[in-house]
């Protein structure tokens, strides 16, 4: 891991972790239900040693955990943990940041719905502590006094 421990930018702390594409697509497909290094690399088709590096990153990382498939058998399965969890609300941002930018209007693409009514989410947006939209010219950045 590449993490500067002094840096106090909370952006690239968290690039340094899963701001390649690999791990933020390992991440996607552990959302999307993958739990077996097969099922990873079928899904994104990577070579065996990029997703041995990348999920041994994530596992370091508690982004990742591994835990028996099952009773009596010898394989492993990742799951995500709380701290990957946690990292929905940015896949879902940066899949919502595509669809907007990305495709051509008409152009076939997967939907994110949610399964209790089928609709899809709604666009993610910054909200201050009272639940208000708020726009990147209305935020400051406070960056800590270096002693």
């Amino acid at each position: 891991m590449t993490t500067d421990a002094t840096t106090s930018c909370p952006v690239g702390r968290a690039l340094d972790l899963v701001g390649d594409r690999w791990s933020l697509l390992i991440v996607r497909e552990a959302f999307d239900g993958a739990r077996r290094f097969s099922d990873f690399q079928r899904r994104l088709g990577m070579s065996r040693s990029m997703l041995s590096q990348r999920l041994q990153a994530l596992l370091e990382a508690d982004v990742l955990a591994q835990q028996p498939l099952g009773e009596g058998r010898g394989y492993q399965e990742y799951v995500l943990t709380t701290r990957g969890r946690a990292l929905f609300p940015l896949v879902v941002a940066l899949r919502q940041w595509g669809e907007a930018f990305l495709f051509a209007p008409g152009e076939p693409r997967s939907v994110l719905q949610a399964a209790s009514d089928g609709l899809p989410l709604a666009p993610m947006q910054p909200r201050d502590q009272r639940g208000r939209v708020v726009e990147a010219a209305a935020t400051a950045v406070i960056k800590p006094v270096s002693a």
